[in-house]
């Protein structure tokens, strides 16, 4: 909770946003303020009406970008450009929207889903807690005349009220709240509070299922990412700092699959899974040559039509990467070869591993 003088201090500020409406140096002066004391949703508010007062200066919209990019993670760049992706999702929405539904979606971004059941005549609520991007949203909506059927609420989905928020419970549930390695954006404990609380009985869940799947790779550029003897000193002990796994794009062509692939965990996205963590041994054949690490990617099953995977390989594209987890020691592998892989999953992070016998 505030102490009585930042307490003040706000008060102070929202004294002063009368004296700079219209001026946009002021108003985005004023916004930083706000930032600075924890007020964002005010700061973000702020900041658009200062683009508004000038859009073509552009110390106002460096200023602005600064502030409104601050919390905004690139990503929402990518992934609405994965056209795949979109069409997927928009296939399995126009196999279970009518204009009867009332859909619920889970993390707003740039409103590109929400709209896509609007489009098919359905009441969307979305809800988004970043305050700059929930703004973003509802002009991006607003701008393709869709504000009369979606509403942005600006909050956490586990602080909405399925009556006072969404007036009701939802037939749909639409969310992509999933990470490359499916569970770190919290999809499992979100979903389970929405089945619980907020979605009628048997509603639709886009996605219904997520998989974990894994096979044994080779990462060509592996040993260029160790540190090794340099300036006459042996670094290699400074290796134990680095990540347990990295990220590849799954077109690039320095990785090559050495196995088909199995999954690793699979998720019900509906409610009906319990949300405790679980370990898991499964075993992978290889095609032979060396193996250098294990490479885990998702599968989402949009519903049973459906499906969106990124699986690493020539010609793939995707706004996920793949993960690789290297081996402290590659392995030479012939045809036929068992690779035993371990996993385990809390509720936000996956991990794996080789087992050495």
């Amino acid at each position: 909770m505030p102490s009585a003088p930042d307490r003040n201090h706000v008060a102070l500020l929202q004294h002063m946003r009368p004296l700079v409406r219209g001026r946009a140096d002021a108003t985005m002066a004023l916004a930083r303020q706000f930032a600075a004391a924890g007020e964002r949703q005010v700061a973000v508010e702020l900041a658009n009406e200062a683009l508004i007062a000038a859009p073509g200066d552009g110390e106002v919209r460096a200023l602005s970008a600064e502030l409104l990019g601050q919390t905004v993670p690139d990503w929402h760049f990518v992934i609405t450009r994965d056209h795949v992706r979109n069409q997927a999702y928009a296939d399995a929405l126009a196999r279970v929207v009518t204009p009867d539904s009332l859909v619920l979606e889970i993390g707003t971004g740039t409103g590109i889903l929400a709209m896509m059941a609007a489009r098919l005549g359905a009441r969307v609520i979305t809800c988004e807690a970043n305050p700059a991007i929930a703004a973003a949203a509802r002009a991006v909506i607003r701008a393709n005349g869709l504000s009369d059927r979606i509403t942005v609420v600006n909050k956490h989905s586990t602080d909405l009220d399925a009556d006072a928020d969404l007036g009701g419970r939802a037939d749909v549930l639409v969310s992509e709240i999933v990470s490359n390695d499916m569970l770190s954006e919290c999809v499992l404990p979100a979903h389970a509070d929405a089945a619980a609380r907020l979605l009628k009985n048997h509603a639709h869940v886009i996605p219904a299922r997520g998989r974990v799947r894994a096979a044994l790779s080779h990462d060509d550029q592996k040993g260029g990412r160790e540190l090794t003897v340099d300036s006459g000193f042996d670094l290699s002990a400074f290796n134990r700092l680095a990540r347990a796994q990295y990220e590849i794009r799954v077109r690039d062509p320095r990785l090559t699959l050495r196995s088909a692939p199995a999954d690793l965990f699979t998720f019900a996205f509906d409610g009906s899974q319990p949300v405790t963590d679980g370990r898991t041994e499964i075993e992978l054949v290889s095609t032979g040559g060396e193996v250098n690490g294990i490479s885990q990617w998702i599968a989402l099953d949009l519903d049973d039509q459906g499906l969106y995977e990124n699986r690493p390989g020539a010609g793939q594209a995707s706004c996920w990467g793949s993960l690789f987890w290297p081996l402290a020691q590659p392995l030479v592998t012939a045809p036929g070869d068992v690779v035993r892989v371990g996993g385990y999953h809390t509720q936000e992070r996956v991990r794996l591993w080789r087992i050495v016998e």
